[in-house]
């Protein structure tokens, strides 16, 4: 059990990752970004077919990149892709609700799946490990590997960068004040469009990288990548979609749960509904007072 519980922070690292960007987001644009893994996804597809020199058999190309410059560019395409997402909606939704703003990410989900299909077809796609093999190996057949701890280093280093930045700088006084007072902030002379674009491009730059080097440790289909946003969102839940901090040891929490649950042969299957066991309890939770008015 103990090893399967130290299994988990590899996921955990995953999950934690895409929760800090999830709050990173919401706290920036006030939009719940659910296309984030799904960008990631697409960039890392495309790595492989121009490493490959093919997206179908169908769909070849004249030529084959290098994989190093393959996946620098699939990590780029992620970044322009979410980029697009939200230029998007800063262009038609700028004094949109945050469920407005977040509603359209769920169609860019949709169509970014689609998209991969079309594209790539419904088989997962070869991705060749970048970062792989045990990093320690403690008594009693405890591994936590390499792909585990840089997860979970890529998200403690995006987690110490924001706060710094929105602390100590004047680009994060010009981040937050979008985000907390956008009339106000354009009327200062802030480019309020270009400073979300941009937030949305980092973010999706972040989504590729972890992408990428996560995929060959997971089922690398389309569907399953880009629903890791699901147990993401659900540390992002913990830390109430502000605790930057909060998020990241939800999320390597949940994994962990979530490994502990895959070592009991009877209740493996119970692994896969933490993350929406841990949505429904928040939002129960989060709504407790309402309930509690409306029964008195």
């Amino acid at each position: 059990m103990l090893s399967s519980a130290i299994a988990g922070i590899g996921p955990g690292g995953y999950y934690a990752a895409v929760a800090v960007l999830l709050i990173l987001m919401a706290q920036l644009t006030r939009t719940v970004n659910f296309s984030q893994v799904a960008v990631g996804m697409i960039g890392a597809y495309f790595s492989v077919g121009l490493a490959a020199g093919q997206f179908q058999t169908s769909i070849k190309l004249p030529f084959k990149l290098p994989m190093i410059v393959a996946v620098i560019l699939g990590i780029l395409i992620a970044g322009l892709v979410s980029a697009l997402i939200g230029w998007i909606i800063a262009q038609w939704l700028p004094e949109a609700s945050s469920t407005a703003r977040s509603a359209v990410t769920v169609a860019g989900l949709l169509l970014l799946i689609a998209v991969a299909y079309i594209l790539f077809g419904s088989r997962p796609q070869p991705f060749r490990p970048i970062i792989f093999g045990p990093l320690i190996e403690l008594p009693g057949n405890i591994i936590i590997t390499k792909i585990a701890l840089f997860s979970l280093g890529v998200a403690i280093a995006v987690a110490l960068l924001a706060k710094l930045l929105l602390s100590r700088t004047m680009l994060g006084v010009r981040l937050r004040a979008i985000a907390d007072r956008q009339t106000a902030a354009e009327l200062l002379g802030v480019n309020v469009k270009l400073m979300n674009v941009s937030v949305w491009f980092f973010t999706g730059l972040i989504s590729g990288l972890l992408v990428v080097f996560i995929a060959p440790t997971q089922s690398s289909d389309i569907f399953t990548l880009s629903m890791i946003v699901v147990p993401g969102a659900a540390a992002a839940l913990i830390g109430a979609f502000r605790n930057i901090w909060a998020g990241l040891i939800g999320g390597v929490a949940l994994g962990i749960v979530q490994g502990f649950f895959a070592s009991l042969p009877d209740l493996t299957y119970l692994r896969d509904w933490v993350p929406i066991v841990v949505i429904v309890v928040f939002l129960l939770w989060n709504q407790r007072k309402e309930v509690w008015d409306v029964a008195r």
